[in-house]
């Protein structure tokens, strides 16, 4: 019988870091739970708790010996990821994280690019809810493309209960930005300090339209553009979930189901736009931590099995082939798709035949061009908001080309 491969779960006490380590066994990987407190760590059967911290790189290397892997759930990773992604270099073992933190991401790849490709090794950022599913989703969207003018991922969360992590985490990354926000804009990330814009998005249904928060810049904007040639990334918040996570007594997630989700749902709409051609694809699903579990672990069994050649920092997009990866999450995603891709000026498709992909003998000839190949579940068939044609981005019928400071999408 084959040896269960060990992977090592830094943070693993934490409220996503038991999400992860509950993927990995029911994967058939053994987790090594790793923490500054093994008190807190509930080892079971089959699983080891050791102590490491951060701040103590001796403990680290002797927390990881015997691991295949390491996934880093500890935040903030301003703090954390660079000392584990140095243990996992002198280990020889892959690296990935969770790291919502824009800047933290940022540090990686700038710091440990060449490095971890001298290495031989890989180390995948973001590799969660935001930065790595909405990476994915972009990517797919992208298809043949081979450069885009614009991206635009909106988050319609029907609620935000923070953990003390994600509390945590925005401390220090708005300490970093000395209180200014961010965006992805001509090629390159700009801090500024003029008014965020809000507008409303037409989310497919059943959500449908909702009041987002413009330039809610998340971990896409390191994501998306660290691989492809596109110029400007905007990300968008529903308003509701945003005043949730800013609320002073903001309510931690609390389960609803025996695998300790919150009644959270999340629709993640994507759209990329070239020219006057726009393509749309959207996931669905429930509880933001929840669902970075099998993200990350998908992602951890794809490079421990062969299934990347890359090398060096990646995000999601880069190291894995995304139509494959999110169909390989048909189990916790539900994903629509438009039948074509439209021509923004004229309003009509480019090739594409009905309006939706439905269930016949070849499935796949029904999707849009760029998703083919991406067999989508029986009760995941795309689908448009009643009233709006298939295609419809934001009101007007077109995404607005993007300018710095732009407040007029409403």
């Amino acid at each position: 019988m084959e040896e269960k491969q060990h992977v090592a779960v830094f943070g693993a006490s934490g409220h996503t870091g038991r999400f992860v380590v509950a993927e990995l066994r029911e994967r058939g990987y053994v987790p090594l739970l790793l923490g500054r407190d093994p008190a807190k760590l509930r080892a079971e059967p089959g699983s080891q708790a050791r102590r490491a911290s951060a701040d103590d790189p001796a403990s680290l290397d002797r927390a990881l010996d015997g691991a295949a892997a390491v996934i880093n759930c500890a935040g903030p990773f301003a703090a954390t990821a660079a000392p584990v992604i140095e243990a996992a270099l002198r280990a020889g073992i892959p690296y990935l994280d969770v790291a919502a933190e824009l800047e933290a991401n940022v540090d990686t790849f700038a710091h440990f690019a060449e490095r971890a490709r001298a290495a031989d090794t890989l180390v995948v950022p973001a590799m969660a809810f935001y930065g790595g599913l909405g990476d994915l989703l972009v990517t797919t969207a992208m298809g043949d493309w081979t450069a885009a003018d614009e991206a635009h991922i909106a988050y319609g969360l029907s609620s935000w209960h923070p953990t003390a992590g994600t509390l945590a985490s925005g401390v220090v990354s708005d300490r970093r930005r000395g209180g200014r926000r961010v965006r992805f804009t001509g090629g390159r990330l700009e801090y500024h300090d003029d008014a965020r814009p809000t507008l409303e998005w037409p989310f497919p249904a059943p959500l449908g339209p909702q009041n987002v928060l413009g330039e809610f810049t998340m971990a896409d904007a390191v994501t998306v553009p660290s691989h492809l040639a596109i110029p400007e990334v905007c990300t968008y918040m529903t308003v509701k979930a945003a005043a949730d996570l800013s609320a002073p007594n903001a309510q931690a997630p609390a389960a609803v189901d025996e695998r300790g989700r919150s009644a959270q749902t999340f629709v993640v709409d994507v759209l990329v736009r070239s020219g006057g051609v726009e393509r749309r694809i959207a996931a669905t699903g429930q509880d933001i931590y929840a669902i970075t579990a099998p993200l990350v672990v998908e992602a951890v069994d794809r490079v421990l099995t062969g299934r990347t050649s890359a090398t060096g920092v990646a995000s999601a997009g880069a190291a894995f082939d995304a139509p494959d990866f999110l169909r390989a999450l048909s189990a916790h995603l539900s994903l629509d798709f438009l039948d074509a891709p439209l021509d923004t000026h004229s309003g009509h498709r480019r090739g594409g035949g009905g309006d939706a992909a439905r269930s016949g003998d070849d499935e796949s000839a029904h999707l849009p061009p760029f998703a083919a190949g991406l067999l989508l579940r029986p009760d995941a068939r795309p689908t448009a908001r009643p009233g709006t044609r298939p295609g419809a981005a934001l009101p007007g019928g077109h995404v607005p080309r993007h300018r710095p400071g732009h407040a007029g999408l409403r």
